[in-house]
């Protein structure tokens, strides 16, 4: 067997000195622009301002920009606390065939790194669509069995964070190599953090990508890890999955293709495995429209993640919320859409969700999980009070590859989440640099409401 550690490392080194194609370019500012749109929002909220005033006496200087409280700081400190900002309100980009949000922790890393060091846009694009190369290649290799016990976003994104970070600092092929091994060491991040009302959840990509810049420059110096540290009897695939010697997946179309190209773009702020049953009850509204006192029952039938992370049927936290399916199509049903404002205090109190939320019920279906995870589905039942009854299967979510956000769909996305924290002139000016110029973000003033 090929080692894969080698080929993914090359594959990163070569994306250094290439021309970016068009379609990658544009690819790589959608991301940028994207990462903007969830982490911005989540910069007033905790645990991202609890953890800025817990590090403020620690802080570094450098020329990073720590967007949670507007500092100037290191990478690794400003990386640390942007992409714990950036996972919170969960509107962050999908690798959906991984299972993984590469954005949170490679974007985060790079554009730390890149701003410290005065760097170009395109240099920062190099590193993103390198790190993306990496991490989510990996992530193909692992799931979905790694998903039973990891959180692929932090494990993984702490490799994703490293590549960037190496490609970043100049390093070869074979210095990259060593920050992917390094990296595997240092990737951790379980998944009963992910469950209940603990913050841990956000600092999961936050830890990515600070051990990343870690990684990246301790192989920059010289620091060197093993070559086997992914494929091995010892390594990380086997340490955390059962299919660690299955790289044909993740190497399948090295150099024809680059993971960047097929994102999903989230259209809800929760967890994507909710997204099927949204938009297919979205689609049963439109074809009959019902009333919410109408409603006796809806049930999703959906595949394993679907009832294992989102039956939360008694969610009371905004974490936990993003988390039900019952609060979520709740939520849908009152506002019209899972929006910000569909987890402020308020919302989370609403008498009409409550009383909603007992009635949607969500199981298993083994042709549907059979499918995950390159296909995520749904099928859901509604039954009204005249005895009428509906069935939809949904086998598509908005905003994947499949049924991708337009550009005008994502900058209106962009300038809504940004826009709940920033001035209008602000956003338009952030927006343009990152899809028009050559210059990195500066900072952002945020409102002083916030």
């Amino acid at each position: 067997m090929s080692n894969p550690l080698i080929e993914l490392a090359q594959a990163a080194a070569r994306w250094q000195h290439e021309t970016l194609p068009e379609p990658v370019e544009w690819a790589a500012r959608r991301v940028v622009l994207d990462w903007f749109a969830t982490m911005l929002p989540g910069c007033p909220l905790p645990p991202a301002t609890l953890l800025a005033r817990a590090l403020a006496e620690e802080r570094p200087a450098g020329g990073a920009i720590c967007y949670v409280d507007g500092s100037a700081s290191s990478p690794r400190h400003a990386a640390l606390l942007n992409a714990v900002a950036s996972h919170i309100v969960e509107f962050d980009d999908i690798f959906r065939d991984g299972g993984y949000h590469p954005g949170s922790a490679t974007v985060a890393a790079a554009l730390a790194l890149a701003q410290h060091r005065k760097l170009s846009a395109q240099a920062l694009h190099r590193a993103i669509v390198a790190g993306y190369e990496v991490g989510c290649r990996i992530s193909l290799a692992i799931q979905p069995s790694h998903y039973a016990f990891w959180h692929t976003t932090a494990t993984v994104g702490t490799i994703g964070a490293a590549v960037a970070g190496a490609a970043l600092l100049g390093c070869s092929a074979a210095g990259i190599g060593h920050a992917i091994a390094l990296a595997s060491s240092f990737a951790g991040g379980h998944q009963q953090n992910l469950q209940g009302e603990g913050m841990a959840k956000a600092l999961h990509p936050g830890h990515a990508a600070d051990a990343g810049l870690l990684a990246a420059y301790a192989a920059a110096a010289g620091v060197t890890g093993s070559s086997e540290s992914l494929h091995a009897a010892k390594g990380f695939a086997a340490a955390t999955s059962a299919s660690p010697g299955e790289w044909s997946a993740a190497l399948g179309g090295l150099g024809e293709w680059t993971p960047i190209t097929r994102m999903t773009v989230k259209a809800h702020g929760c967890c994507g495995h909710i997204f099927p049953a949204l938009d297919g009850l979205k689609a049963m509204r439109e074809a009959t429209p019902f009333g919410l006192e109408q409603i006796v029952s809806i049930h999703v039938d959906g595949y394993g993640a679907t009832r294992s992370m989102c039956d939360r049927p008694q969610a009371l936290s905004a974490q936990d919320a993003r988390f039900s399916i019952q609060y979520c199509l709740a939520a849908q049903l009152v506002f019209g859409g899972v929006r910000l404002d569909a987890f402020r205090p308020e919302a989370l109190v609403d008498p009409r969700i409550r009383a909603l939320m007992p009635k949607i019920s969500v199981a298993e279906d083994a042709e549907l999980a059979a499918a995950y995870p390159r296909r995520r589905q749904a099928r859901l039942t509604v039954t009204l009070a005249d005895g009428s009854r509906f069935q939809h299967h949904q086998a598509v979510r908005k905003g994947d590859p499949e049924a991708p956000l337009s550009d005008a769909e994502l900058i209106a996305k962009f300038e809504e989440l940004a826009g709940s924290v920033a001035g209008p002139t602000d956003v338009a000016a952030l927006r343009k640099t990152i899809l028009e110029s050559d210059r990195l973000p500066g900072r952002l003033p945020l409102l002083p409401s916030h």
